[in-house]
């Protein structure tokens, strides 16, 4: 059962990338970009998917942007200087 879960979970992935590399073309859109604000809210959904996907293999981006604690102290101690 876990693997027909993770080809499940990789098929989303892949369904996913390809609707979020032909946003607008018209030959895969769930909800037309040119509504107002729910617009965007089914590429929002594939990013999520896609992320989710990434995760449940191994690839955590949860702190790509996030700075490390030894550069925040060193910042603190050069702008008290």
């Amino acid at each position: 059962m876990p693997r027909l879960k993770s080809i499940f979970v990789f098929a989303t992935g892949v369904f996913s990338v390809i609707y979020i590399l032909n946003p607008t073309m018209g030959v895969i859109e769930l909800i037309p970009d040119n509504l107002p604000i729910i617009g965007n809210l089914d590429e929002a959904g594939a990013v999520m998917l896609l992320l989710s996907g990434l995760r449940y293999f191994g690839y955590d981006f949860k702190g790509l942007f996030e700075r490390k604690i030894e550069e925040k102290e060193a910042d603190d101690e050069n702008t008290l200087e």
